[in-house]
């Protein structure tokens, strides 16, 4: 049985990302496995970085939570939608207040850095309006910022990514419903497996 912290990545509560998350949570919990989770929308903490590293922010309590959070897992699930190709800025915000030198990474040289999070596993879950193959061959590697700019450099591996698309113009082509119930299912699958 894993550890499993689910972070909801969508600012929305009334979201596909957020009945995706509680999937997720539910087959985890089903299985066994011990669940914390935080949603996006309802912490509080100024998600801008006003002076980089060079003073650090007090961190708000949600911020803190957040970091016990991390530390606890021993699996990451992180669910969001692709807005303009990357995550929406208020997760973007959570990322670059609390992953910061002596938490996530610890600079040893000018090339070389210690990761602190070593020894998690992490699974990523991106929904987009568009089918996953076409978003990749127009825009290319859209997870890359979270994947390898955060979750890899401070250690996380393996690091599973799932996206799921073309999920807003479904409806007309009259099979909406059934593709939203699928998609429910396999989330639901992960999360049984914490995977």
């Amino acid at each position: 049985m894993k550890k499993v912290f689910i972070l909801m990545g969508h600012p929305d509560s009334d979201s596909l990302n957020y009945t995706l998350a509680n999937e997720y949570e539910r087959g985890a919990t089903e299985a066994g496995h011990e669940v914390r989770r935080m949603n996006l929308g309802e912490m509080q903490f100024d998600p801008i970085l006003h002076r980089g590293y060079r003073v650090i922010q007090e961190y708000e309590p949600d911020l803190l939570a957040f970091q016990e959070n991390v530390k606890w897992c021993d699996h990451f699930v992180v669910l969001y939608p692709s807005w303009w190709s990357t995550m929406p800025a208020l997760l973007k915000g959570l990322f670059d207040r609390v992953w910061m030198p002596r938490f996530a990474f610890h600079f040893t040289g000018d090339f070389t850095w210690e990761k602190l999070l070593k020894g998690r596993s992490a699974r990523m879950i991106v929904t987009s309006d568009t089918i996953p193959f076409a978003q990749s061959l127009v825009f290319g590697n859209t997870t890359n910022e979270l994947e390898r700019g955060i979750l890899w450099f401070a250690g996380f591996s393996p690091i599973r990514i799932k996206k799921f698309g073309y999920l807003k113009h479904v409806d007309w082509l009259g099979f909406g419903m059934w593709h939203r119930e699928h998609v429910k299912r396999k989330v639901y699958n992960l999360g049984r497996k914490a995977k």
